[in-house]
């Protein structure tokens, strides 16, 4: 499979700048895996496309306040990304400039209040060694801002539209997007349906959405991320599937912490990190439907969805999506494939 094999076009107009007002009040596509129909709809009514048994899976990762700006000692301004922390007082992290964040290089956040070291360079990015006075959390809460994708060139009035509703671990550099439509209200909605709701976690890092580089797809390395799956929703899931029940992952995140801890179509509970890289091809064994965003062009996202629903059937769905002026990315519209 060749990189070009995921590519689409799109206009740069329907990259969505800004959330909706209301977040359940975007479009959704539904999409049947078996025969390529498409249904347009609102997200809103998601509880039309679900039945009574159903369980949505959602990661309740939350996004941290991972972009930090600092200088050089030697002088020269500098941005840091957290991707990943590797114990208490180090990280691996993206620089900016990068060609001059060598080994031995102090960086400076606040004076006597965060400071650190480049200590080793790693495949994708360094590893700085942080000295602070306080709580690193609080600190960071202070001094950092929310990392929004490059995409995004408007500030983001509020930080919390960025975080789903159920977000309660801090960890992420980026948003599981695909549970930005979600309310409160819909929730409850659901539940009182008869859906049945899991939580697991996976810290989105650079795994989600490094850029695919290579011509060849299966030369690409995932970056590892860091999962949790507790015992509640294993057991969750594990019932669903004996019972024959729909399980349906909320993001392209959640498909993978269960595929990657999946086992004759079981789970177990486990916490770890995955560098599971799903494209067409892949046997799929925990989930049956995905709610989802659009996704970028060549990205290991949309090979995920074409792994799911097929290659073909994905690519036409995006082409029509575009057609009719679906908002994509981050931000935008909803895609549901059962």
């Amino acid at each position: 499979m060749k990189l070009k094999d995921f590519d689409y076009y799109l206009p740069e107009e329907l990259i969505a700048q800004t959330p909706l007002e209301k977040r359940d009040e975007s479009r959704l596509l539904v999409l049947k895996r078996q025969t390529g129909e498409i249904t347009h709809d609102v997200f809103k009514n998601l509880k039309r496309y679900l039945v009574p048994g159903d369980l949505l899976v959602v990661n309740k990762t939350r996004v941290i306040p991972a972009r930090l700006f600092g200088v050089r000692e030697q002088g020269g301004e500098v941005e840091i990304l957290l991707l990943k922390r590797m114990n208490f007082r180090e990280w691996e992290v993206l620089v900016k400039p990068g060609r001059r964040a060598r080994v031995g290089t102090r960086l400076i956040f606040a004076p006597g209040v965060l400071e650190g070291e480049i200590v080793a360079q790693t495949e994708v990015g360094r590893i700085i060694k942080f000295s602070f006075q306080g709580v690193f959390e609080e600190i960071l809460n202070q001094l950092g801002q929310t990392p929004l994708p490059p995409y995004i060139k408007e500030k983001l009035k509020d930080p919390e539209r960025y975080q789903t509703i159920y977000a309660k671990e801090p960890g992420s550099a980026a948003a599981p997007t695909a549970g930005l439509h979600f309310t409160r209200e819909l929730i409850s909605e659901l539940k009182d349906y008869g859906v049945e709701f899991a939580e697991v976690l996976l810290h989105v890092g650079l795994g989600t959405f490094k850029p695919v580089k290579t011509e060849n797809i299966l030369e690409h390395k995932m970056h590892e991320e860091y999962y949790e799956i507790e015992n509640e929703a294993a057991e969750k899931v594990n019932k669903a599937k004996r019972e024959g029940r729909r399980v349906i992952a909320v993001g392209t995140t959640v498909v993978r912490v269960l595929e990657s801890v999946a086992d004759k179509g079981q789970v177990a509970p486990a916490k770890g990190y995955t560098d599971l890289f799903i494209y067409p091809g892949f046997n799929f064994q925990i989930i049956d439907g995905l709610i989802t965003n659009f996704h970028l062009p060549k990205s290991t996202l949309l090979m995920l969805v074409s792994a799911f629903a097929g290659r073909e059937k994905v690519l036409n769905a995006y082409e029509i999506a575009v057609r009719l002026r679906y908002r994509f990315f981050s931000f935008g519209d909803a895609m549901l494939i059962i």
